[in-house]
């Protein structure tokens, strides 16, 4: 049965008040290494359907939310999730649903794009060559690289119709010694791996086991540092997972304010950054309208087919805008902001290179890539986690060797405001967090001052 047909099933059986089905559409195609030879490849296909119905019980309208994989019997799937609204009570979150035409609808008649092993074509005669080259040098790869195509078409009984389609591709590549006692990381996000030069990724990777042949022991304490764009998008993105305007209006979290209400229209960041998301940025395109399958501070199924025009959330070094589903908005008289699932930092005096900053470092520390982060504190937004894959010391503007690993304990926002030279913006990978999030474009960041809080014993 084509997902449409499903959409239209859905809504034809709904005796609800209002329904929202959603058929998501995936296909997957990947390839995996270890100690310089291909291990496994291989592809997948899936489909979720999704239904949302809503009932108004006389209280208050209702939302239930009830999912399924495969083909589902649709009328079985419809009374599900009207039974689950009905179990549900009111929601505090229910406003009428949306019925105007977001931009970006797409074509709802078009098949659901799909991918396969075809699309590493060119990357994996390349990765052999690495491979080569690797063991040439006694070193060895480790890593893999996943395509991911997924098409949604999600209906509503307003009458929405919309689609659309999300590639999500990234690579991978760890280098060890023989021994393991040297191990270093790269990574990049991809679109469709036209763009992927794994003759380039290696060749960071041979860079820094390079760099850690000579090692170097150091205590905790504060040093400056040099955040790559990898570990800069960590934080960046955990922050704006936070970004929920209902926690800063209600005081629990780091954009409260104190007092009462939150802290837009207040500098975070000496530098003038801006933070911003955009559903049509160039290689980090994603779906320009929500899809809910279940409610939070930061969505609302009342919300599907909204659309998702591009946002400042800090501009110019300000807290601009925090995200705000459209009951929310409307209790606080703010302007609703959706959120987006791409996220840029821009420095528009950041013109340098990272090795440029390297250069220009009288001694501190480069990262490569953080790790096992976790919050400690909402209200400061206080982080703690690991480096890993290598930290390397800079003196006199040259990488002198490697470091152990450390625990570092800080706050993004912090960070911001601390922060003393960003370079220019590119396209990067988070390492801790891209099985959730890889569309990414991120500067490196300089730190005077980043807090190291106690050694690591982690590799």
């Amino acid at each position: 049965m084509r997902p449409q047909e499903i959409v239209e099933r859905a809504l034809a059986a709904s005796a609800a008040d209002g329904q929202i089905a959603f058929v998501v559409e995936s296909s997957e195609a990947n390839l995996r290494w270890a100690g310089n030879s291909l291990t496994t490849n291989g592809s997948m296909r899936s489909r979720r359907v999704v239904v949302v119905s809503f009932l108004d019980g006389g209280a208050g309208m209702a939302a239930g939310t009830v999912t399924r994989t495969g083909t589902p019997d649709v009328a079985e799937l419809v009374a599900a999730s009207e039974q689950a609204a009905r179990d549900a009570g009111p929601a505090e979150d229910a406003m009428p649903l949306i019925s105007d035409v977001p931009p970006g609808a797409g074509d709802w008649a078009a098949e659901p794009a799909s991918t396969s092993i075809e699309v590493f074509g060119e990357f994996a005669p390349a990765l052999g060559q690495a491979f080569g080259e690797a063991r040439d040098r006694g070193d060895l790869l480790f890593g893999f690289a996943e395509h991911q195509l997924t098409t949604t078409y999600l209906g509503s009984s307003t009458g929405l119709r919309l689609r659309t389609d999300q590639p999500t591709g990234r690579v991978e590549l760890n280098g060890k010694s023989t021994d393991f006692a040297r191990s270093v990381w790269t990574g990049v996000g991809t679109r469709d791996f036209a763009d992927v030069s794994v003759a380039d990724l290696a060749a960071e990777v041979a860079q820094k086991m390079t760099w850690a042949q000579r090692r170097v022991d150091l205590p905790a304490g504060r040093y400056e540092t040099l955040l790559p764009p990898s570990a800069v998008s960590d934080l960046m993105i955990y922050l704006y997972w936070t970004m929920e305007a209902r926690d800063a209006d209600e005081g629990r979290n780091v954009f409260a304010k104190p007092g009462g209400g939150n802290r837009i229209g207040e500098r975070l960041a000496e530098l003038p950054l801006t933070l911003r998301s955009d559903p049509c940025a160039p290689g980090l395109e994603t779906t320009p309208f929500q899809v809910v399958g279940a409610s939070s501070g930061s969505a609302s199924v009342f919300d599907n087919g909204m659309a998702t025009p591009a946002v400042d959330w800090i501009s110019g070094g300000t807290l601009t805008n925090l995200i705000r589903p459209r009951a929310w908005a409307l209790k606080t008289t703010a302007p609703a902001t959706a959120a987006v699932d791409n996220l840029i930092l821009e420095d528009p005096t950041g013109t340098a290179t990272l090795p440029e900053m390297v250069a220009a470092t009288e001694r501190g520390l480069l990262l490569t890539c953080l790790w096992y982060i976790r919050e400690v504190d909402p209200q400061t937004l206080l982080l703690t986690g690991l480096t890993r894959d290598g930290v390397f010391l800079v003196e006199d503007g040259e990488v002198t060797g490697a470091v152990n690993n450390f625990r570092f304990n800080e706050s993004p926002v912090d960070l911001l405001g601390r922060a003393t030279q960003a370079s220019r913006t590119e396209r990067t990978l988070p390492r801790e967090w891209n099985d959730w999030f890889t569309r990414a474009a991120m500067p490196a960041l300089r730190v005077p001052d980043f807090n190291m809080s106690s050694v690591s014993p982690a590799s």
